[in-house]
């Protein structure tokens, strides 16, 4: 599969790659651990050998999972995982409680993150993390102190690059004063654009590669997502905009206008959002999710072509017309 470099380091990145919160389970209605693993061989197999995981995946059932997926070929694999996001040694109020009472703390301190990056090497079961990532900004921690702990760990070799989620424009301003930020991971698909107006052009203009996830809006760039699909507790995709029956209808009448161009390639739909995606100029990755090899074998199928001018310019019309999602 093609790869591209990530920023300016030394690391190079397969165009899609692996996004593993859904084999976490945790806010993905479960999870089937023995598919999960078959997915991420099944990833290896097909010359997807990008991972991306986090601690808060699962309560460390995502990089467990990838760890025991990955043992004894560590070497073909970029793996990527988070800090700054924890479910244990609570200092502060909770960023965020699920529907079953369990917290989620947000902690960027020099003392967290050298705690949580051993967690994570012990769960991954390896000795080094190719690009670790702050989950999600924490406005209480100044960015020197966050980034003394980054550098430390890159220092002792623990790391090899850092890289930011979810960040501003401003926030990764703050945090290049202090240190080297080889890239950002937002959200980013044809439904939800945000990224194109500061976060996009800034990362460009600086070589800070952008790895978007959720480029098929977690599902819903599929088609597979109808109208009278019910979702089951616990799954967060139940409170998302697009998700809501007034705005999936109209999402699923854009995609019958995508569905001729997809056909043209022999494509799916999953397929045409995901490389769409990488078309756009500054996008390095599209870490799209999959819970089984049948998922994976399908996402690889997004890579090595390329939509035309003519097509991204039809597809921008058709995108103009369906307009935001109703709140």
């Amino acid at each position: 599969m093609e790869k591209h470099r990530l920023g300016n380091s030394e690391l190079e990145v397969t165009v899609v790659g692996l996004g593993c919160w859904a084999i976490g389970g945790w806010m993905w209605g479960g999870t089937d651990e023995e598919k999960a693993i078959a997915a991420i061989r099944k990833a290896l197999e097909v010359g997807m050998t990008f991972f991306d995981t986090a601690p808060a995946y699962g309560f460390g059932l995502s990089e467990e999972i990838v760890g025991k997926a990955i043992e004894g070929r560590r070497d073909e694999v970029i793996l990527a995982t988070k800090c700054g996001l924890h479910w244990k040694h609570p200092t502060r109020l909770p960023w965020f409680v699920d529907e079953e009472g369990n917290k989620i703390y947000k902690d960027l301190t020099k003392e967290s993150i050298l705690r949580e990056a051993e967690a994570s090497l012990r769960r991954l079961k390896t000795d080094r993390i190719d690009l670790y990532q702050c989950h999600w900004p924490d406005e209480q921690t100044p960015a020197e102190e966050t980034m003394e702990a980054l550098t430390l760990l890159l220092e002792q070799g623990k790391i090899r690059a850092i890289g930011v989620s979810n960040f501003s424009v401003k926030q990764m301003k703050d945090f290049r004063e202090w240190g080297t930020i080889r890239s950002d991971q937002p959200r980013y698909n044809m439904l939800d654009r945000t990224i194109e107006a500061e976060i996009l052009p800034y990362c460009r203009e600086n070589n800070i590669a952008i790895l978007a996830y959720s480029p098929i809006e977690q599902g819903i760039l599929t088609g597979k997502v109808t109208l009278d699909r019910k979702l089951p507790p616990g799954d967060h995709r139940r409170r998302r905009p697009w998700f809501q029956k007034k705005n999936l209808r109209r999402a699923l009448g854009f995609l019958e206008k995508l569905k001729p161009i997809a056909a043209d390639y022999g494509r799916t739909l999953a397929q045409l959002a995901a490389n769409w995606v990488i078309c756009q100029e500054g996008v390095t990755s599209a870490l799209v999710g999959a819970r089984n090899p049948e998922q994976v074998v399908e996402n690889a199928g997004a890579a090595d072509w390329r939509l035309t001018e003519e097509e991204l310019n039809l597809i921008e019309s058709y995108l103009e017309e369906l307009g935001p999602p109703e709140q």
